[in-house]
């Protein structure tokens, strides 16, 4: 492979979560982060992916997760296990410590940046390891994860900056907390799963995979909505601090 096709694989994995991390940078309408801290939460999202392909490994060295899922019970357990809560335990971990004293964090949509930040760092990384684990077609690996991995990823990282920025701030008890990891791995293992079941190969393939696609629209239907909610709670309380700290 020449520079100029390097080059071009990287851009190819690299521009949709820019362009998402860009969309919710403008969105971030009342107090944006400055970009040093983004390309921070971007770089530990890069760490992130590293911790969860070290969790992934050892569950596969372990023998504790299927290769090839033979029926739609192992798919769900590999959606799972093998891959959701992995890798949103090493998202969580990175965007707390992203997040633990960091000034910046004064409005409850900046922890859907932060978050989004570090998911899009996760999927750049993934992004690179898939394209160039398949060079022969990448052009088509590139398309398919720009139009579903990678909103993907971003949609469960809208989902853990909401729910941890609604701890934060007080507007959810600390007895329902765990939704910051919860709420984000069940978005990623129905997705995972629905994917890893209709490639088990029967009569019902077709239809899971039109599964697949509506459950892929209401996610984002979801994620826009709770985008808007924090939103217009930052401008119904521009003048926010963390519950314990008022």
């Amino acid at each position: 492979m020449n520079m100029n096709n390097l080059y071009t694989v990287i851009l190819a994995a690299i521009l949709p979560p820019f362009l998402l991390i860009l969309y919710v940078w403008w969105k971030d309408k009342y107090q944006r982060e400055p970009f040093s801290q983004m390309a921070k939460g971007f770089l530990y999202g890069v760490v992130s992916a590293g911790i969860a392909l070290l969790l992934e490994t050892g569950l596969q060295m372990f023998a504790l997760v299927p290769d090839e899922p033979a029926s739609f019970l192992q798919a769900l357990w590999k959606a799972f296990l093998g891959a959701a809560i992995p890798e949103e335990i090493a998202k969580l971990l990175m965007l707390w410590l992203l997040l633990r004293r960091n000034k910046y964090f004064d409005e409850r949509f900046d922890g859907i940046v932060y978050a989004a930040c570090v998911g899009m760092g996760f999927a750049a990384t993934e992004n690179i390891i898939y394209l160039f684990s398949n060079l022969d077609n990448w052009q088509s690996v590139a398309v398919g994860r720009a139009m579903f991995a990678v909103p993907g990823h971003f949609m469960f990282a809208v989902a853990m900056g909401y729910f941890y920025a609604m701890v934060y701030f007080g507007d959810m008890s600390l007895r329902k907390a765990n939704r910051v990891f919860w709420v984000p791995v069940l978005l990623h293992g129905t997705y995972d799963g629905l994917l890893f079941m209709s490639n088990v190969g029967t009569m019902w393939s077709g239809i899971i995979l039109v599964c697949f696609y509506i459950f892929c629209f209401d996610m984002l239907k979801y994620g826009r909505k709770r985008i808007d909610e924090h939103l217009a709670r930052d401008k119904k309380d521009p003048t926010q601090a963390a519950y314990w700290q008022e």
